[in-house]
């Protein structure tokens, strides 16, 4: 049975989507409230029962339905009002209640989580129908991922209404029924990316954050695990590298962190893009395996890395490309995900030149430096698709280097939004990660020292406007726009940790998830800084409320007061 995917004829796309952040595809809404009972459940509908599932798939459908009830309880939101929803009171407490919500899978097959997060790029059907009428609630999608996308929007649609005196009760409602939302994402890749080398970042921070992503819909952790910095990876083919390579013993993800993190991410209907970062941005290497990296810690170091310390894996050898294949195996082994990254940015070609063992290399083959490294990045994309994986590459393997990579892998672009047109042109599907639009870092002055007027390479600040303000199909031909396969939001921690990361990536990070849900742009209508910053604005309160450390947009007096804090 398809799902669907479109309102019927009487539906139309609502003016204003209520405060549901990212917006729906398709709303059609009442003005009547409708409030929750005392004892209001979800359920999974008649033919549903959980025994049908795997027990990975009811485990995962039992977390969901646990997380959204708990939300459903402890959110407690009052609506961003000058009088905090009073004036519902009366409409409120004389409206019909709500018993259960149901939950209706439509898909014959039940897959675990894992299982669908796995899929090839594009086909997870993570579309979902949501029916609110005064005496029922309907939640369908094809599949289990859909269902928590849809969950996720239903505990957006509550608000909360304290007891008036010791003789009222408190209230749970829906302001506007009945509803009719029928969704589904623009985009299948919708990240946020979060470098864990510069600094290290707790287990409990990652899982916390994943959480705060499933409340904005994206779903794909981006985990740049490791750099030249710091390798806090664990391997039990080379231990010595998080042994030799991590800051400490402490700051170490074992194979058990790893696993936690996935499967938590696959809980919340989010996979894990792992990155190996090569051959650049591997000077940690050196700790463990110093023959294996060339010009390491050389000085100056800016003319041989992009930052300190210098030092990147060694072309030509065949030692180090076999150890690089194991490790890129080994790490793609950790997350079913259908993408993994083998980086490829920054590659320093004095660092090479200068390094007698690669120069040698390409002495004795009468080769040049792009052909090393050809073999090299094919090799270690070989060793990717045996683990049933696409290759995901920075755009500097593409645009500056002439390595002839097969027309599967993905290119991320970052440098700049203006390089997505010559990445396409060439044919490859890609990733926006444009620095002018997608970096949160940049604003945050220079973490080099000596330098006390110093600015960050990518100022300034990007703002959740400028961020919201992103067209993905911007400069690209009409057959063009199939390329694009989504984009990130992505936190680089030379000066960022688990104290900050909530403040830095919140609620900034939502903007970037409704871009590439939605789909569109501003130039077109499909999106309105006025009408968003609102829902974001409730957005971001409901996540306070849910322990996330997201920073105001505004004073709490103009949140309270949509449009009064516009420019006249």
């Amino acid at each position: 049975m398809q799902l669907l995917l479109h309102c019927v004829a009487l539906c139309v796309v609502a003016l204003s989507v209520s405060a549901l952040w990212p917006a729906p595809q398709d709303m059609q809404r009442g003005s009547a409230p409708l409030r929750l009972a005392e004892s209001f459940e979800i359920r999974l509908a008649s033919g549903n029962t959980v025994e049908r599932f795997s027990n990975d798939a009811s485990r995962g459908l039992d977390f969901a339905i646990k997380r959204a009830s708990r939300h459903l309880d402890d959110d407690r939101l009052r609506r961003l009002v000058v009088d905090r929803g009073q004036s519902d009171r009366s409409a409120v407490e004389s409206a019909p209640r709500l018993a259960h919500l149901d939950l209706a899978l439509l898909n014959e097959d039940a897959f675990s989580l894992l299982d669908e997060l796995s899929r090839p790029l594009g086909e997870l059907d993570e579309s979902y129908t949501l029916h609110v009428t005064s005496h029922s609630a309907r939640l369908l999608a094809n599949t289990t991922v859909g269902l928590l996308r849809g969950l996720e929007t239903f505990t957006q649609l509550l608000y909360f209404l304290p007891a008036a005196s010791k003789e009222h009760e408190s209230q749970r409602y829906i302001q506007d029924t009945p509803l009719l939302i029928a969704d589904r994402p623009a985009f299948p890749h919708r990240a946020l990316m979060l470098d864990t080398s510069r600094n290290f970042y707790p287990v409990a921070s990652l899982l916390h954050t994943l959480d705060a992503m499933a409340s904005a819909k994206l779903n794909v952790f981006h985990w740049h695990i490791v750099d030249q910095q710091s390798w806090p990876l664990a391997s039990s083919t080379f231990p010595d590298l998080a042994q030799l390579g991590a800051y400490s013993p402490e700051e170490v993800y074992w194979p058990e962190d790893v696993e936690l993190v996935v499967r938590r991410a696959a809980s919340l209907g989010i996979s894990v893009m792992l990155e190996i970062d090569m051959p650049g941005h591997t000077a940690s290497v050196a700790q463990a395996f110093p023959d294996y990296v060339a010009c390491h810690d050389k000085r100056p170091w800016s003319d041989y890395a992009a930052e300190p310390p210098a030092g990147q894996l060694k072309l030509g050898n065949p030692d180090v490309l076999a150890f690089a294949e194991r490790v890129v195996r080994d790490a793609a082994q950790l997350s079913p995900a259908a993408l993994f990254s083998t980086g490829g940015d920054e590659v320093n070609t004095a660092c090479y030149l200068e390094d007698p063992e690669t120069a040698a290399a390409m002495l004795a083959n009468s080769t040049t430096l792009d052909s090393l490294l050809s073999t090299f990045v094919h090799s270690l994309h070989d060793a990717v698709r045996k683990e049933s994986k696409i290759p995901v590459v920075w755009e500097e393997m593409i645009l500056k280097h002439d390595l002839g990579l097969k027309n599967d892998t993905i290119v991320t672009v970052w440098i700049s939004s203006h390089n997505v047109r010559a990445v396409a042109d060439r044919g490859y599907r890609l990733i926006h990660a444009a620095s002018d639009y997608l970096y949160l870092d940049c604003g945050s002055g220079a973490w080099l020292g000596k330098a006390p007027n110093a600015t960050s390479w990518c100022d300034p600040f990007k703002s959740w406007q400028k961020i919201y303000s992103f067209d993905p199909y911007e400069g690209l031909e009409p057959d063009q726009h199939a390329q694009v396969v989504g984009g990130e939001a992505l936190l680089w921690s030379e000066q960022s940790g688990p104290e900050n990361l909530e403040p830095t990536v919140w609620p900034r990070a939502a903007a970037a998830a409704e871009v590439f849900w939605t789909g569109g742009s501003l130039a077109s209508g499909k999106r309105n800084l006025a009408e968003a910053l609102p829902r974001l604005h409730d957005w971001r309160y409901r996540v306070v409320r849910r322990g996330v450390r997201a920073v105001p947009l505004q004073p709490h007096w103009c949140a309270l007061r949509p449009g009064a804090c516009d420019l006249a």
